[in-house]
């Protein structure tokens, strides 16, 4: 960073000879600004300290052998800069610069740094600003200070989040004359928050914009549209006004709450508005031409001084979502099922790998098969190689879609649920998945090491078959079921007749709950375990002579049943069960911390049962065992959909492991930094390695930008939705209501909501409590023998957690959208699983 070219641009220069072009002397702040100017918009006048003096002053400071240390703090670097004595010859251009603007004026310093105010790093805060200074040494001090900024605490973790390194970032210093302005603020050229791009969106503050900018005042709220029209007006409440001091800096006016300006939301009030027409319609046209210019949604600070408006600053809007579009019924429905299984962002190799080929693309095939072309597939929005939205394709029937009939038939009565597990295929299926983990990976070459992912995909291709085949039939047995019972006046047994199916899901949830049982007869085993750290508990239970049995147990669980995903099926980025022994003890600490039950879900069948045989109808023996029949097979139906879904992630567990052993290569011939930057590539560019130990330089400084664009990228959308839930999930005005949804289990409990957002919060959840999560897999079922109702932002009624939350007979409302978002952790709430009500508890 500190080496000099032989030759070099002036160290100060004036603001409008810089452009896009020349980021590297003048950082992206002083870019757009110049560009800003370029397009003749009103950008108060000024002068640039570039890069090349700071990298003067940060060679005498050698500061490039403290970046070279990783026991050097930020305060260190900062202090280092602050206590280097700035060359003679920029303090000399400096001072000439500054007396050109006239004498002793007033100005505005603000830092720009190369990585700063671009797409994908606005870096908004990061580094400091200093205001109404006046006099050159005080300048060439706060010059000084915007150095150092580059090293704040905040400013080293933004970099890092975004693997941006210390060394390639330099920074430049804009000088401006000072705006003593009446009113200021920012706008956005599109909604930050529904991401729609025909909005500008105004917030405005008395005094100068700092107050607006740093949060200190609540500003007055202005939506208009792409024309400028006023659609909505919110008047804000003034706090704090931030003003010039005399002498040099500012000064804050707090403002009593009695002459606070009313807060009410009231679009068009007759009371005074900050901005009036005028104002608003300038800002509004060099909204739309800052918008033009740089040819994408921008975040804009200005201020208004004596009626003329001021461009102070311009950067590109970062982390706004996409706009979601007009959705048919099919599109919502696919949009509900895939929120339902994405619920946190897919990495590239998720998308190139198991969402590729796994049960997204088995769905796919199934539609396609059955005449219904495009569905669940192309459903992801990416940009720079990451994604940004999910967007439900739009199917459309083929003339294949005339055969569905005949195929439908003709496998109902061949292929029957009861004899699926016998399918030569099934048995096919396993054993592949056997062979792939008996493999030992690290004997593997290059080549053969690559095969093994591929093999692991391709092992879908059983369950696709299965699936076509086998479900028509579990669909008639259902059908038949449903239709007698509403028949005989009954339907509202169906949920608990289905309960008494036997499903790897319900053998799993019987075999946690031994384990829970020893705990619970054993307080000192009980104790022992809870103790046990998340990270740690698989390599504490081996080494704890006292944990020895239970960890065994444990361990033959995770055999049995760890294939689940924690997440969801479609992730190959996020842990196992098996991968996750923490989440496995969480679930057995939270079974054992609740009272002990029978088995629900069958003494429920068991009783639904003999109520549905107990009907006049079915008095004779003959119709008894037909109703008995048609309810076997219903539960042989459910039993298939649920296993299948149990088996369709046996082979996610060696595709996890054999990507990250190829990280782990990458990762010893230094292609990555750590085993887990694989995630970042796709599966194309792993199987582009010929071999890791003599990759060529241009690929791997292809792959390397690859990974450091991606995951700078994915550090910008982290608090970016991938989809406007209320899109896919519309639920009618809730009136009083906290949140409303789909009802899914019917009856009403009240209780402390507990929010539970991913599989390592389950020991969270108290017995009695209201389980409230965005989204829920198989692995969260035994949460449901805890809770007293459950709450979810995605799904529906024929969902997982629907269909289980129905067989345990607890409330249930799936699809609310928002659930996790408007509800508070620990909030007492009643919810109302009949009418998909939640509200709070009186």
């Amino acid at each position: 960073m500190d080496r000099l070219p032989a030759t070099h641009p002036p160290p100060v220069a004036p603001l409008a000879q810089f452009g896009a072009a020349d980021i590297a002397t003048v950082g992206g702040k002083v870019a757009n600004l110049g560009e800003i100017l370029r397009a003749g918009l009103p950008v108060p006048a000024g002068f640039v300290v570039t890069t090349d003096a700071y990298a003067q002053t940060a060679q005498r400071a050698e500061l490039s052998s403290l970046l070279a240390d990783p026991v050097v703090t930020p305060q260190t670097l900062r202090n280092t800069l602050l206590s280097t004595p700035m060359p003679a010859e920029i303090c000399a251009a400096v001072a000439a610069a500054y007396q050109d603007l006239g004498e002793n004026l007033p100005v505005a310093v603000r830092s720009s740094a190369t990585a700063e105010d671009l797409p994908g790093s606005a870096f908004a805060g990061q580094q400091d600003t200093f205001l109404n200074i006046i006099g050159i040494d005080a300048l060439l001090e706060a010059v000084n200070k915007c150095w150092a900024s580059l090293f704040t605490d905040r400013a080293v973790d933004y970099r890092r989040q975004r693997n941006i390194s210390p060394a390639d970032v330099r920074i430049a210093v804009v000088v401006q004359l000072m705006v003593s302005s009446d009113t200021a603020g920012v706008m956005f050229t599109a909604d930050p928050v529904s991401g729609a791009r025909d909005r500008i969106i105004i917030d405005a503050g008395a005094g100068l914009g700092e107050s607006v900018v740093s949060g200190l005042v609540t500003p007055d709220h202005y939506v208009l549209d792409a024309s400028g029209k006023l659609l909505e007006w919110k008047p804000g409440r003034g706090e704090v006004i931030i003003r010039p001091s005399a002498g040099g800096g500012v000064t804050h006016q707090s403002v009593a709450d009695d002459q606070s300006r009313a807060a009410s939301p009231t679009s068009l009030d007759p009371a005074d508005p900050l901005l009036d027409s005028a104002d608003l319609a300038s800002l509004s046209a060099h909204a739309s031409t800052i918008a033009a210019h740089f040819g994408r949604p921008q975040d804009i600070e200005w201020a208004i001084s004596a009626g003329k408006t001021w461009i102070v600053q311009a950067r590109p809007m970062t982390a706004l979502p996409e706009p979601t579009a007009e959705l048919n019924a099919f599109r919502r429905l696919q949009g509900a099922i895939l929120a339902e299984y994405l619920p946190v962002r897919p990495y590239p190799l998720d998308v190139t790998t198991q969402i590729a080929h796994g049960p997204a693309h088995m769905m796919h095939e199934i539609t396609d098969f059955f005449g219904l072309k495009g569905a669940f597939v192309d459903f992801l929005r990416e940009e720079d190689g990451v994604v940004i939205a999910l967007v439900p394709p739009s199917p459309r029937p083929t003339p294949r879609v005339l055969l569905t009939p005949a195929k439908l038939l003709y496998r109902a009565l061949r292929f029957k649920p009861s004899q699926w597990s016998a399918d030569p295929r099934q048995s096919a299926f396993l054993a592949e998945v056997a062979d792939l983990e008996s493999l030992e990976l690290n004997s593997l070459s290059w080549d053969k090491l690559l095969t093994v992912p591929a093999r692991a995909m391709a092992t879908q291709s059983y369950c696709r078959d299965l699936r076509i085949d086998y479900l028509p039939g579990s669909g008639l047995a259902l059908a038949r079921m449903i239709v007698f019972t509403t028949v005989l006046g009954r339907r509202a047994l169906i949920p608990d007749l289905l309960g008494g199916a036997q499903t790897r899901t319900e053998d799993s949830n019987q075999a946690l709950a031994k384990l829970a049982d020893e705990l619970r007869i054993d307080p000192a085993l009980h104790i022992l375990v809870a103790t046990l750290t998340g990270e740690d508990a698989a390599e504490q239970l081996r080494n704890n002579p006292q944990l020895a049995g239970f960890g065994r147990r444990l361990q033959e669980f995770l055999k049995e049943y760890g294939r689940r995903e924690t997440t969801s099926p479609l992730l190959v980025s996020e842990p196992t069960l098996a991968d996750s022994p923490g989440v496995a003890l969480g679930m057995v600490l939270a079974l054992a911390d609740a009272p002990a039950t029978e088995n629900g879900t069958q003494s429920k069948s068991a009783s639904a049962h003999k109520r549905l045989l107990e009907h006049w109808f079915l008095r004779s023996a003959r119709l008894s065992t037909f109703a008995q029949r048609l309810v076997n097979s219903a539960r042989e139906a459910v039993a298939f959909r649920e296993d299948t879904h149990f088996y369709f992630t046996a082979a996610l567990p060696v595709l996890r492991a054999s990507l990250l052993h190829i990280g782990e290569r990458l990762w010893h011939a230094g292609i990555l930094q750590n085993p887990e930057e694989v995630f970042h590539l796709r599966w194309n560019e792993l199987t582009g390695i010929s071999d890791p130990a003599m990759i060529p330089s241009g690929q791997l400084e292809r792959l390397g930008s690859a990974i450091t664009t991606r995951s700078a990228k994915r550090a910008e959308l982290a608090g970016v939705p991938m989809f406007d839930a209320s899109v896919f999930f519309p639920t009618p005005d809730t009136g009083d209501a906290l949140a409303s949804g789909t009802p899914a289990g019917s009856g009403s409990a009240t209780g402390i909501a507990r929010i539970i957002r991913e599989a390592s919060d389950f020991e969270k959840l108290g017995h009695g409590e209201i389980l409230v999560c965005p989204y829920t897999n198989p692995a969260w079922t035994p949460l449901f023998k805890r809770a007293a109702a459950v709450v979810v932002d995605t799904g529906s009624a024929a969902s997982h957690a629907a269909i289980v939350a129905r067989e345990y007979g607890i409330p249930a409302v799936m699809g609310t959208g928002t659930g996790t978002a408007v509800i508070t952790d620990g909030q007492m709430i009643t919810v109302d699983g009949t009418r998909g009500r939640i509200t709070r508890a009186l």
